[in-house]
């Protein structure tokens, strides 16, 4: 591909893979293990909370040992704003919101993945995350589908710093003008990316009518082939 693009980076979150919602899963669960009902609303309102908490210190799990407390410290800010669960021990509320929490591949990611590597590019995924996100990206069967994982607790730096997509250059070993980026949100993303100097996409998955000048958007990542080989 000598007139193309090299290498494609992608968001995970929201571009590769999907949050199936938690709180029914944690209502089942707590239901189950320890004979607890919590209404839906609460379930959610206790998730979303510690949903917020996890993205503000995500970074502090950048090894073994940061993601353990980290987990636990999210698990106790679940449980401040679920009272029902105040009888627990910490450890089960732990483990009840890491049964929650079940990623899934969108049905676009797998064979996107490989067609764009088939098509000679190579690959990162460039995430706001810890340091558990190879291992999640591997039990769902994408990690070997590229050729790098950039996680934003490891680097210390998160998008938007052009710092993280940097980072993938590098490892990829070359250029913005020699590379793209896709990803689902415009402020975390593209704004980001554009940073760092790489052209942006915005992947909209359920078209808003959001138009702006300037803004580049695909509906699927099945539309990225054509669109890289053509370098358009």
């Amino acid at each position: 591909m000598p007139h193309g693009y090299r290498a494609v980076l992608l968001d995970a979150l929201g571009t590769l893979v999907q949050l199936e919602p938690p709180w029914p899963l944690l209502r089942g669960t707590l239901a189950k293990r320890h004979a607890i009902e919590v209404s839906e609303v609460d379930a959610k309102r206790a998730m979303l909370a510690e949903m917020a908490y996890y993205r503000a210190h995500h970074r502090e799990g950048r090894d073994s040992a940061g993601l353990a407390d980290l987990r636990r410290r999210c698990a106790l800010v679940l449980q401040e704003n679920l009272p029902a669960t105040v009888e627990l021990e910490p450890d089960q509320v732990t483990e009840a919101l890491l049964d929650s929490l079940r990623f899934v591949p969108f049905p676009d990611a797998a064979p996107s993945l490989a067609a764009l590597r088939g098509a000679g590019l190579r690959l990162a995924i460039v995430s706001n995350w810890d340091c558990s996100l190879r291992a999640m990206l591997a039990e769902l069967g994408l990690a070997a589908a590229v050729d790098a994982v950039v996680v934003s607790a490891e680097i210390g730096a998160a998008k938007p710093d052009p710092v993280i997509f940097r980072e993938a250059l590098g490892r990829l070993r070359c250029g913005p003008d020699e590379a793209l980026f896709v990803g689902d949100s415009l402020e975390t993303d593209v704004i980001g990316a554009r940073a760092a100097g790489l052209r942006a996409l915005l992947l909209d998955r359920a078209p808003s009518g959001m138009d702006r000048d300037g803004l580049e958007r695909i509906f699927s990542l099945s539309d990225l082939i054509e669109l890289v080989e053509a370098r358009v």
